[in-house]
């Protein structure tokens, strides 16, 4: 397939938005987008002008740059409502990122289970959506179920529906998966999740800058991200949940910002978000996510993931004529590819692809258990981002033929 056909077949153009991002150098191919995304000029402003032109604390300064941060720090999490879908900015819980997020859950949500309810994951999940999950079991008694993969690397969610059962109280699944790309369908999980029913959480870390995403449509009942991952900052996440759900739960760290009123006699509590945000938060996080979002959505949705798997399509068409490399996951992957390259461990493919200017990552990526799965211990992992383009895929290529003739 010739290169224009890669984009025309999907109704739209290659994007080319690499000056935006003063980071990645001439020459340089920046693969590892999946780990975190490079960012864009505007977000790198945004950040500046919070602590060099406007910095205050919020929520507590009677003082009038106090009150002007406050507000924009509360636009960020409206911008952030509307991004997702959700009914209500009162729905969105800042968070450190996606880890944090599920550990929020994990530790206020979770302490409603007890022995012998069961929680659904998959056997590509993440080990941040694996480990908290098994810390609650060991605190409450609660089962851990594990859904199998399809052929090509997707949930399997035929079995999650024979697997589930009213036993289950939570399912938490990856949108996207950081290994594969294979994309989950949120809807039927969810459906499916409900019909027993389960809670559903999705970890949308590497959905969130690929695919649109409304989770009302969705009908899930929690969903997290990382902003980093959104060309946004570190440091920064997103924890929404159903108003109502928000609502039961109680708190899971103490500090200032998340109460009412504080007496030695007793300590009530601030109604959701602010119950669940203790402490001085990243104000100007807030600051840079709102303005990756801006960036993204000016982008578009659509048009990020037609490039993207566009680029998917090209790296495994050009990969697969060389014979020495295995190929993971399936042929939609939503931005990403994993490979193995036969006799070579990951990490020499990743040390000699940086001698070639060509970023990827390398490793078991957080998915142990995937990799146990997989039957190998480590995938060399190229992973897309807006910024990227059909000379990367080259240099990919170019770089593991390298690999190939030194290692024989």
């Amino acid at each position: 397939m010739g290169p224009a056909l890669l984009w025309a077949e999907r109704g739209t153009a290659p994007l080319d938005v690499l000056a935006d991002f003063p980071a990645i150098p001439d020459g340089w191919a920046y693969l590892d987008t999946a780990a975190t995304a490079q960012k864009p000029q505007v977000v790198i402003d945004a950040i500046a002008r919070g602590y060099a032109e406007t910095y205050a604390t919020v929520h507590r300064g009677v003082y009038q740059r106090s009150a002007d941060m406050t507000l924009a720090y509360e636009a960020a999490r409206a911008r952030i409502a509307r991004f997702l879908g959700a009914a209500s900015a009162d729905e969105i819980v800042y968070v450190r990122g996606a880890t944090e997020a599920i550990n929020l859950v994990a530790n206020s949500w979770g302490r409603t289970l007890k022995p012998g309810d069961r929680i659904l994951l998959s056997q590509l999940e993440h080990h941040a959506n694996i480990v908290p999950w098994q810390l609650l079991a060991d605190r409450t008694g609660a089962v851990i179920d594990v859904a199998p993969l399809t052929a090509d690397g997707h949930i399997d969610l035929d079995a999650v529906e024979a697997m589930l059962t009213p036993q289950h109280k939570l399912v938490a699944l990856a949108h996207v998966s950081n290994v594969l790309g294979s994309v989950l369908n949120a809807r039927r999980a969810a459906d499916l999740a409900h019909a027993v029913g389960a809670k559903i959480l999705i970890d949308g870390c590497q959905s969130v800058a690929r695919v649109a995403v409304d989770v009302q449509a969705l009908d899930c009942d929690f969903y997290v991200f990382s902003g980093h991952k959104l060309y946004g900052p570190t440091g920064i996440g997103v924890l929404w949940a159903r108003a109502d759900i928000l609502g039961e739960m109680p708190p899971w760290q103490g500090g200032g910002a998340m109460i009412d009123t504080v007496s030695f006699s007793g300590t009530t509590y601030a109604p959701p978000p602010g119950r669940f945000e203790a402490g001085t938060p990243h104000i100007v996080g807030a600051l840079g996510l709102h303005a990756a979002i801006d960036y993204v959505d000016a982008i578009g949705l659509d048009a990020i993931h037609a490039h993207e798997t566009a680029l998917v399509t090209a790296a495994r068409d050009r990969l697969s004529t060389l014979n020495s490399i295995t190929l993971f996951g399936p042929g939609d992957a939503a931005g990403i590819v994993s490979f193995d390259v036969r006799g070579v461990h990951p990490h020499d493919v990743g040390t000699i692809l940086d001698e070639e200017r060509v970023a990827i990552r390398a490793g078991h990526h957080c998915c142990q258990p995937l990799m146990a799965h997989l039957g190998v211990s480590a995938t060399a992992r190229a992973s897309f981002g807006v910024y990227n383009g059909l000379a990367d895929v080259d240099a990919l290529v170019r770089g593991l033929e390298r690999v190939t003739r030194i290692f024989g």
